[in-house]
């Protein structure tokens, strides 16, 4: 694996994707999703100049985080459950998956208790798949008023992970299906929302052309694990 080569292709590829959609690279940022790997990888990575990264479970998080350099800014993008979310206030910047009512009650509470607030993106079943977590739209927009009255939460933006297809076409749709229900978002809430973190390493050009703020890339900068399962939250 030549990390720092597959870290030049995928920023020269994002600035492509950029420039394809009138963005400027800068409004793209670039999450290392370091499932699996080590915390001598993560190191090196961060010597690349990379500071985010990204956990989909909290165990393994709190294992390998205190391992890794201080400066980094940890996200967590995988399924949390309401008994892990004491560690995940602890341990993470910010918190990507939140699927529902009352997952973001549980993690209040728990930011309550930290003396902190905790900024959240929303996770949306754009395309409705059952074997996915993530709020149904027409739920989220329904009960977005009460996500954003709790006092330790702070809404920075929706998180997605479209149904997989080996052509990153496919997936255009629901991207911008996200998009749009963003824009109906800040509607009813009156203020923007700064983030979509929408497309992995398969797909991550097409997000950036339909307004992706933060792209979640493990394989591609990684290479493949050792051990690959169908997943839903990380790359």
């Amino acid at each position: 694996m030549d990390l720092a080569a597959n870290l030049d292709s995928i920023q020269k590829r994002i600035a492509a994707a950029c420039e394809r959609g009138g963005r400027a690279p800068g409004e793209v940022t670039l999450l290392a999703v370091t499932k699996s790997q080590p915390p001598e990888i993560v190191k090196a990575a961060a010597e690349l100049g990379l500071l985010l990264f990204g956990e989909n479970k909290v165990q393994e998080a709190k294992a390998k985080i205190p391992l890794c350099p201080g400066k980094l800014r940890w996200h967590f993008i995988g399924h949390l459950q309401s008994n892990k979310c004491r560690d995940a206030v602890e341990l993470f910047k910010m918190i990507q998956s939140v699927d529902s009512l009352s997952l973001a009650q549980e993690i209040n509470k728990r930011a309550e208790q930290a003396a902190r607030t905790m900024p959240v993106l929303i996770e949306v079943n754009v395309a409705g798949e059952a074997s996915k977590f993530g709020y149904q739209p027409e739920q989220l927009l329904a009960e977005l008023k009460k996500l954003n009255a709790l006092p330790r939460i702070e809404i920075h933006g929706l998180m997605t992970v479209p149904p997989w297809s080996p052509e990153a076409e496919k997936a255009r749709p629901h991207f911008r299906r996200l998009h749009e229900i963003k824009a109906q978002c800040e509607q009813i809430l009156g203020a923007r929302l700064p983030h979509l973190s929408m497309g992995m390493s398969g797909d991550f050009e097409i997000a950036i052309e339909e307004g992706a703020t933060m792209v979640r890339i493990g394989t591609a900068l990684f290479g493949l694990r050792a051990k690959t399962k169908p997943r839903a939250e990380a790359d």
